[in-house]
């Protein structure tokens, strides 16, 4: 046992209470209005990022950031494998960035490090970047692409926004699963629900690259189906349970709390594992991110009127 690990796991433990829970994911939901929302926040552990008249956009990203700092402040606790493991569950916050920075791309050349109005600042992810630095420099998504080919990240067979996007996603799984065992079944099933979503909801065709990524997980059989019903009997196991009653590529929406749900399950049993290692820290930042999406759901319930009865808590993707 490490002196790294003990310190970690207990800072790991001790975020727990950086969780709003249940009841108070609740009671935001039922807020009349947005404001009233906000003022309940500002006395949680998501006090930090949440300014009065915020938009619901704005709130639900401050929420975000909350929990990137989190991670952030947890990251510095571990030893390097922990660091690691946290970098690639963190891996959304990386994404986000670069999908505002492709929108940014749309309005024209710009000073470098100047902010676009209307476009949010990128996340300050510090030590859990992959390659946000290099990436960041990039002016054109042709640069970006070749930027994203030089890194980690590896090329996401486009420059286009959505195959930038999905490219970097499917990346982002395989990284999971094979850095972060206790991660792996999120990693699979989530790759099987991005699949899913984007070749047989929206019709899109992947770019060789990331079909052959994501054959990694998913297998050649599932990739190469050529209908839904095939693909989902082609997964494997350890991700076909998210899709075991989604009978149409349609009702794919449903899959997505379910997700959240065993994510949120895995993380409590994570977390309270006896020994000192990387198992309760997997468990932490799993229970800090569910915590936090149901969060922005509520707050998005609050912005629509809200009320008792509205949201349950189950009901309630990536940073915005």
């Amino acid at each position: 046992m490490s002196a790294g690990w003990v310190a970690g796991v207990t800072r790991a433990r001790a975020l727990r209470t950086r969780c709003l829970g249940a009841e108070g994911i609740r009671d935001v939901a039922a807020s009349p209005t947005l404001d009233d929302a906000l003022r309940y926040l500002a006395a949680t552990p998501y006090r930090h990022d949440v300014t009065p008249g915020a938009t619901p956009a704005e709130a639900q990203r401050a929420v975000s950031a909350t929990l990137l700092w989190h991670l952030r402040v947890l990251a510095g606790w571990q030893p390097a494998t922990g660091a690691d493991a946290i970098r690639a569950l963190a891996a959304g916050f990386e994404i986000s960035n670069i999908e505002h920075h492709l929108r940014a791309f749309a309005s024209g050349p710009r000073p470098p490090d100047t902010q676009l109005p209307h476009h949010p600042p990128p996340y300050r992810l510090g030590a859990l970047a992959i390659a946000w630095t290099r990436l960041a420099r990039s002016r054109t998504p042709s640069e970006l692409r070749t930027a994203l080919a030089a890194s980690a990240w590896g090329d996401p067979g486009g420059d286009s926004p959505a195959a930038v996007a999905t490219g970097m996603r499917i990346s982002a799984a395989v990284r999971l699963a094979d850095a972060v065992p206790d991660a792996a079944r999120w990693a699979m099933a989530r790759l099987a629900l991005l699949f899913g979503r984007e070749v047989f909801l929206v019709g899109r065709r992947l770019p060789d690259v990331s079909t052959r990524r994501a054959a990694r997980l998913l297998g050649p059989r599932a990739v190469s189906a050529g209908s839904y019903v095939d693909f989902r009997q082609a997964l494997p196991a350890t991700a076909r349970w998210l899709l075991d009653d989604v009978d149409e590529a349609s009702d794919l929406w449903r899959a997505e709390a379910r997700w959240w749900e065993a994510v949120d399950r895995d993380g409590h049993e994570l977390l309270h594992r006896s020994h000192f290692g990387p198992q309760p820290v997997v468990g932490a930042v799993a229970l800090l991110s569910a915590d936090a999406w149901r969060t922005r759901g509520a707050l998005e319930l609050a912005a629509r009127g809200g009320g008792p009865g509205d949201w349950p808590v189950e009901v309630l993707d990536d940073p915005g």
